[in-house]
Parts: structure tokens; sequence; C-alpha cells
């Protein structure tokens, strides 16, 4: 598959000068980000806001957050210069196991060497200074994007003056990293054992990750959303066939036609290392104590993926913080359905003069 095409006519591509040196030591000698900007930098390249995407997300903010886009939204390109690029490993345009390997001009696909959050968070900087960036007013993003954000403000604390974590953890729990290798194995199944290794063909069969985006999409929402959208509705009674069976099926057909497996596998695996603590010599809690950024911790009652617990923690221990429950029976991907609220919350965080507490509704 040509994941091209599913690649915007305003996407901009940052070339590194340089080979990355990755967190695991391993070289990536060509390293490309694909990228969109809204609005324009002002002169002291201080009015920039940085959104970092999920799991299977691109540069696209617009198509994906559109609900934060426009007039007296967080990202109003009237007064803001807002930056979203896809993160490595993806195949949106950033280098990937779907990019040509300079070593044997092929495809990386299983070859593609393991990437970090911090990798990926050091070569977003790499693209941010080169635009003129000085410091994000703030720099937000949900699951693997709020990891994103936790870790730029570790690394980078002079460019980052806010930050809102939604829907995401300090680190990978045992039980979220079950459910991405459930989803792996999922995917394994199309390939074969070869040289210590599980070794996926570049564009490979689709069950597998057709089963992997279903397995993923129970974890995304809730019981209570399944039953109130589907209860045990069939879809076609002459086969039988529930309404949510199809509506997972639809689910993951729809991935195969936009993603590419061995991106799924790369990025499912980024996930599962993070972990803020990971190498710095302390612990959770004196990692998270050193963010002296403000935080707005989002966190969703009925996540079954990164459960509330987790974003407390990040409250409990980040000195100037504060936590926002989106109470919501959509799960964990409420924060891409229930964007109205976020966006107000955010708007209210970083100006809090112009959107008091007091006109932030609850969502119904």
């Amino acid at each position: 598959m040509n994941y091209q095409e599913w690649i915007s006519k305003e996407t901009r591509f940052y070339h590194s000068p340089e080979p990355l040196v990755l967190e695991s030591g391993l070289i990536l000698p060509q390293v490309t980000q694909a990228y969109r900007t809204w609005g324009k930098l002002n002169r002291e390249g201080t009015n920039a806001i940085l959104i970092c995407h999920a799991l299977t997300g691109s540069s696209d903010a617009d198509d994906w957050f559109s609900g934060f886009f426009g007039a007296g939204c967080v990202c109003d390109p009237e007064s803001k210069f807002i930056l979203c690029i896809n993160v490595l490993g993806s195949c949106y345009g950033s280098t990937g196991p779907t990019s040509l390997n300079p070593g044997s001009n092929e495809p990386y696909g299983s070859d593609f060497p393991s990437v970090t959050v911090r990798d990926m968070v050091k070569a977003q900087a790499q693209v941010a200074l080169s635009l003129g960036i000085k410091s994000f007013e703030v720099i937000f993003g949900g699951s693997l994007g709020g990891m994103q954000v936790l870790e730029w403000a570790i690394l980078y604390p002079e460019m980052v003056r806010a930050i809102v974590p939604i829907a995401c953890p300090a680190k990978h729990s045992a039980w979220a990293i079950g459910l991405s290798e459930a989803q792996r194995c999922a995917i394994y199944a199309d390939g074969n054992w070869q040289g210590g290794h599980y070794y996926l063909p570049y564009n490979p069969p689709a069950a597998g990750l057709t089963t992997a985006r279903m397995i993923a999409m129970c974890s995304y929402r809730s019981m209570a959303s399944f039953e109130k959208k589907f209860s045990r509705r069939l879809q076609n009674d002459k086969r039988n066939l529930f309404a949510i069976e199809s509506y997972l099926r639809y689910q993951g057909e729809k991935l195969v036609r936009r993603f590419d497996a061995n991106s799924y596998i790369i990025l499912s695996k980024t996930m599962d290392s993070h972990d803020i603590s990971r190498d710095r010599g302390d612990t959770v809690k004196e990692i998270l104590a050193e963010i002296h950024q403000p935080a707005l911790v989002i966190s969703i009652t009925s996540d079954l993926l990164y459960w509330p617990d987790e974003q407390q923690e990040l409250v409990d221990n980040i000195p100037n913080a504060e936590l926002v429950v989106l109470d919501s029976p959509h799960g964990h991907d409420a924060f891409l359905i229930d964007m109205d609220f976020l966006n107000r919350q955010i708007l209210r965080f970083i100006n809090p003069v112009a959107v008091p507490k007091a006109a932030i509704q609850k969502v119904e």
C-alpha cells in the first residue's frame, strides 16, 4: 500500500542534517519528519502551541482534533502558531517502517529499530527549533500524545510553559503492555519466525492488523458505551451477526486501509517502553516533582486503558498540577469525542481571565 496517499498536500517535511542516535544506541542515518502548521509565529517565537498525536494519528490535527481549531478555540490561527508533527515510526511521512532503508534501498519493514517516546520528542525538538520556535505556550495531547507531553516537559523545560497530558500515565502498566502484546500477536500471525524474531513482510496480509484494531477498540471504549450504542442488536438477522461484531470488523478493516502493520508494532512497543523514571536515577514521584510547568491533567472516568488512578498520580506529584475529570461513558476515546468540553477546559487553563472556571460546563 502507498501510504503517501494519506498524507495531506499541506504537509511539510523536515530532513535532519545529522543522523539520529536513538536511546537504544542504534542510529537512524536519515530522518524525515512530516509536520503541519497553522497560523503565524510571532517575532519572539513564543506564541506556539504543539499538539502531540496518539498511536495511529498523523500531523493533520485539524482533521482528528477539529474541535480545538477555529476562532475562540485553543488553536486559533489568527493569534497562535500551531504545530503538529507525525511521530517517528509512523507511516504518514515521518521516518518509519515504510521508509526506505538507505542500507538496502528497500522499506525497513520489521527491521526498523525500536524508538522510545524520548526519541520522538528529541526529534520533534529539531523541527521546532528549525521553525524558529523559542517556547511553546502549551503542549497538549492524549494517550501516546500525553506521554510525549510529559517527556517534553522533562527534556526541554526551557521551551515548555504549560502542559496538558490527557488520558495518559507516568509509565505503561502491565495491564496496558498486556493489551499491546495481544494486539501484536494478532499481527505476528501474518508473519513468520526468522533469525530469532518475528518477521512481518512489507504490506502483510490484513487479518492480523484487523484483529489487533478490534482488540484495541474494546479497550478504547467502555461497556456502558457499547451497551448504549449496540446492546444485543443484530446487524444481520440471516447471518446472526451482532451489531457490535459488525462495528469492530468495520473499524479493523478501516485501519488496514490507512495504516501500516509494522508501524503499529513499533509504536505499540514505544508506548510499552514509556516510563518517565527509566534510566534517570529517580523514582516516578521524584521525576514528576521536577516538572515545574503548570499542568492541566485530564482524566476520563470510564477509561479502561489508562485508569483514573494513573492521572491522579500525576496530579499528586507534579507541584503545579490541576486535575480535570471528564465524566463520559465513551471510555479512553472520549478525548477524541468530547472535544468541546476539553477545548473549554484548556482555554480556561491557559487564559483564566478570558474563560473563568465558572463558565465551564460538565459533559452530559
